[in-house]
C-alpha cells in the first residue's frame, strides 16, 4: 500500500480486520470480517481452523458459492450486521433485496443454504414460494428449466435432492400438494363414470327386455301331456 493510500485511511477502517474468501472460479474477495462470521459457514472456517487470514491462506468457498452470489450474500450481511436498525427497515430492506430474477433467486438460494445462513435461506424460500405458488407442474418446469418429456403423474414425482438445495424441498413439497388434488380429481372422475354406467332404464323398458322385446331371442317350451294308462 502507498503512503498516498494510508494517508487517507479513515481511523474506523484502520481498526477494521479483513478475510480472504476464494470462489471456485479462483477468484478472491477481501471482506471485513465482522461481515463475513456473519455466515457460520465461514465463522467456524475461520475459528477452527484459522483460514482466511491472507491471500495465501483464503477460505475456499464451496462450488455452489459463486462469485455474484457471494456478492449479493455479502450485501446482506452488510446491512443485517449493523445494529440498531429497526423491524421496518429490515423488513423493506429484505422485501426489496428478493425482487431479483428468478434465477439469481435460485442462485442465491442455494449459496446462503451452503453457507447456512438460514434467515436469508428463509427470506429467499419465501420468495421462490410466492413465484411457483398456484402454477402448473408445466409452468413450474418452464421457469426452472426442468424438462418436459413426462406424464402429469412423473411429473409430480418428488425430485432427487441430493445437495439438500432449498429450491427442490419446496418444489417437492407444492409437488405434494399437487399429488393430492390430481389423486382427488381422478377420485370423483371414477365416480362420475361409475354413476354414468348405471342402469336408468324403466321398469317397463326392463321387462320388456327380459321378455325378448328388446332384441333378445327367447325360446318357448311346449308342454307335453303324457296319458297314463291303467
Amino acid at each position: 500500500m502507498s503512503e498516498t493510500e494510508l494517508a487517507v485511511i479513515k481511523p474506523e477502517q484502520a481498526l477494521k480486520t479483513y478475510i480472504w474468501l476464494q470462489c471456485v472460479d479462483g477468484s478472491i474477495q477481501q471482506v471485513e470480517e465482522e461481515v463475513a462470521m456473519f455466515c457460520p459457514m465461514i465463522c467456524r472456517e475461520i475459528v477452527n481452523n484459522g483460514t482466511g487470514s491472507s491471500k495465501n491462506h483464503a477460505i475456499a468457498l464451496p462450488e455452489r458459492v459463486s462469485p455474484s452470489g457471494l456478492s449479493l450474500i455479502l450485501d446482506y450481511c452488510r446491512f443485517h450486521q449493523v445494529p440498531g436498525r429497526s423491524n421496518k427497515e429490515r423488513k423493506s430492506f429484505d422485501e426489496k433485496f428478493v425482487r431479483i430474477e428468478t434465477e439469481r433467486l435460485c442462485e442465491l438460494t442455494s449459496a446462503a443454504d451452503t453457507l447456512q445462513l438460514k434467515p436469508l435461506v428463509d427470506l429467499t424460500s419465501r420468495a421462490l414460494a410466492r413465484i411457483i405458488e398456484g402454477k402448473t407442474p408445466e409452468e413450474i418446469r418452464d421457469i426452472f428449466h426442468l424438462p418436459d418429456d413426462l406424464t402429469e403423474e412423473e411429473k409430480l414425482e418428488p425430485l432427487k435432492n441430493v445437495n439438500d438445495d432449498p429450491r427442490i424441498r419446496l418444489l417437492n413439497r407444492l409437488y405434494a400438494k399437487k399429488r393430492k388434488e390430481l389423486q382427488e380429481r381422478q377420485k370423483l372422475k371414477d365416480v362420475q363414470v361409475q354413476e354414468e354406467q348405471k342402469d336408468e332404464r324403466s321398469l317397463d323398458e326392463l321387462l320388456c327386455f327380459i321378455n325378448g322385446d328388446g332384441g333378445i331371442i327367447t325360446v318357448s317350451y311346449t308342454t307335453c301331456v303324457i296319458p297314463l294308462t291303467v
